[in-house]
């Protein structure tokens, strides 16, 4: 009787643990098509864009509070609704390589509702402007 007692217990225990790992998926969540791009070489100066989608893979809505550069250079633009399980949405990002040099790798870090924060990267390596 004991054993069986035991058993019951051990299985009710597995079941609720079970629930709680599920439950705690709920929420808001951003699947990025692509985390990182490269713009290979680019001249000193030019103004480079790129466009990172994503979509809301979670169950509830999606809501991206801010987006932090690593420097001035980067400029982000980003959805400032609400974004629905399911649906897609796009984060744009410039760089401009005026007064910049060689590699460049930088991180734009995106802070929403999902709990903690996610980065995506561009990186490029800018070439000097050839003189005339």
């Amino acid at each position: 009787m004991k054993k069986l007692a035991f058993i019951l217990v051990a299985f009710f225990a597995v079941n609720i643990a079970m629930a709680q790992t599920a439950d705690s998926k709920n929420g808001p969540e951003i699947t990025f098509a692509e985390t990182e791009h490269d713009f290979g070489d680019i001249t000193q100066g030019d103004v480079v864009e790129h466009i990172f989608k994503f979509e809301n893979t979670g169950t509830e809505p999606l809501i991206l509070s801010n987006v932090q550069t690593t420097c001035g250079c980067t400029a982000p633009s980003w959805p400032r609704e609400p974004i629905a399980p399911g649906e897609t949405a796009e984060l744009t990002v410039k760089f401009n390589s005026r007064g910049k040099m060689g590699r460049q790798n930088k991180v734009i870090t995106i802070v929403s509702n999902i709990g903690e924060n996610r980065t995506v990267k561009i990186i490029t390596n800018v070439l000097p402007k050839e003189s005339k």
